[in-house]
């Protein structure tokens, strides 16, 4: 009697840890289908949210995780608390990835989105020509974006960068001839860029485009210079390397590419956010 009760208990919980199994490979295929992204509320944020209803329409579930900084997005990512995160270009990217150690580490990207401008802005200065001699010009704390600054400096004939150097690559040390002897100045935390505009009357302020839209600032209206089109800092979606062939992740690449999305942000920001040329 005893015998037969315990085989019929060992039955009954081969039954129930069965059971279990079966509900975990479930939720596991359930999860497949849910992918989190990290993303800085404007624009990156408010346009995964017009995302949402398309990838809805593809079974996928994409919650999206706001963020406020630039360090915490890639950590959180490399860590497995994001799929993927949309927020950087790629010169960022490979910064992060050469001050991570190894290259188990290194994140990737799955493609570009679309182009904030940067812009350089002046409460005062109103022309080019109007920049005085010593004038300052405050940018972010990234060292990944001083080769994009000095190139729009450069392309605007402000300042020359020394022959063999790559405009990506160029460094404060790279500067060549700098004729109005402008003062760089990399100190800002780039979120509160905008408050040093409305503080700092006569200066040059390099503002991020999505901190520009944030204070309701209008980059095409507003900015004293504007970053050209042909600019390799394309915002990207970066997710993790194992993840490169993800399935919802390549949807949710299909869709930041749709006609929709690009009308979308056309539209919502009027030539102050544009999206990539895909086509080969």
């Amino acid at each position: 009697m005893k015998k037969s009760l315990l085989v019929i208990l060992s039955a009954a919980c081969m039954i129930f840890l069965a059971a279990c199994g079966s509900s975990d490979s479930s939720d596991s295929s359930s999860d497949d289908k849910t992918i989190k992204v990290g993303a800085s509320s404007t624009p990156h944020a408010e346009i995964l949210e017009a995302a949402q209803p398309l990838l809805e329409d593809e079974g996928i579930d994409l919650q999206i995780e706001e963020y406020q900084d630039y360090i915490f997005p890639n950590q959180d990512l490399a860590n497995g608390d994001l799929d993927a995160n949309y927020y950087q270009h790629i010169p960022y990217l490979d910064n992060y990835n050469q001050e991570t150690e190894g290259e188990d580490k290194d994140l990737i990207s799955l493609g570009a989105v679309h182009l904030e401008p940067m812009g350089v802005y002046s409460k005062n200065i109103k022309k080019v020509d109007d920049i005085k001699d010593g004038t300052e010009v405050l940018m972010g704390r990234n060292p990944a974006e001083q080769g994009r600054v000095l190139s729009i400096f450069a392309e605007e004939g402000l300042i020359t960068i020394k022959d063999g150097v790559k405009p990506v690559e160029a460094t404060f040390e790279d500067i060549d001839e700098n004729p109005k002897n402008l003062k760089f100045s990399m100190e800002v935390d780039p979120a509160i860029l905008p408050e040093t505009y409305e503080r700092e009357e006569n200066q040059l302020v390099v503002i991020n485009t999505n901190y520009a839209l944030e204070a309701d600032l209008t980059p095409s209206e507003d900015a004293l210079i504007l970053e050209g089109t042909d600019s390799v800092y394309g915002n990207i979606i970066a997710a993790r390397p194992e993840d490169k062939e993800n399935e919802a992740l390549q949807k949710l690449m299909d869709v930041l590419h749709s006609d929709e999305i690009k009308q979308f942000i056309e539209e919502e920001y009027k030539g102050a956010i544009l999206p990539v040329d895909t086509t080969e």
